[in-house]
């Protein structure tokens, strides 16, 4: 059963519940090239660094998904929006990733990007290369062996992109 959610710029008081759904996904190190022994403060830190606009989707009053927009380069790629989602495990398979893309992608419009791209997909993170594909974004590049996933060893990652 999907789930609509509501989506919002996120606050301070949302960083235990963006914390309780990054810190699992950190600790598995299959789906995100970051630290998997980074702590809170380090998570959170990335999350909301500088540049970085951050929502939440709520859902009965709780945060089931979270991602940042940003820039994806500086300078002349600056008008190339990036993001990063995440959806809580209880909330997984329930239209959360699909809601929060198409916000991120509408609010990069509104922002006057004029693509998004996704720099590094892990290859074996089948579930987000077909969200992806279905909301129109083509994989443009291959980088072999990018990844060192914990079980599987080096995969390849994937740059995603599509224009606005």
């Amino acid at each position: 059963m999907s789930i609509v959610p509501t989506i919002r710029p996120a606050t301070e008081a949302d960083a235990n519940a963006i914390w309780a759904m990054l810190e699992p996904i950190l600790r598995a190190g299959e789906t995100y090239a970051l630290p998997r022994d980074w702590s809170r403060a380090q998570a959170l830190d990335y999350w909301f660094s500088g540049g970085h606009e951050v929502f939440v989707a709520v859902d009965a009053g709780n945060v089931i998904g979270c991602y940042y927009l940003h820039a994806n380069q500086r300078g002349g790629g600056a008008h190339v929006a990036n993001s990063g989602y995440v959806t809580s495990a209880a909330a997984s398979g329930r239209g959360i990733a699909t809601a929060m893309c198409e916000h991120s992608l509408q609010r990069a419009a509104e922002r006057g990007f004029l693509a998004m791209q996704f720099n590094f997909v892990i290859s074996t993170n089948e579930r987000a290369v077909k969200l992806w594909s279905r909301l129109g974004f083509d994989i443009v590049g291959t980088i072999p062996k990018a990844f060192e996933h914990p079980r599987l060893g080096y995969v390849d990652a994937l740059v995603m992109h599509r224009m606005l």
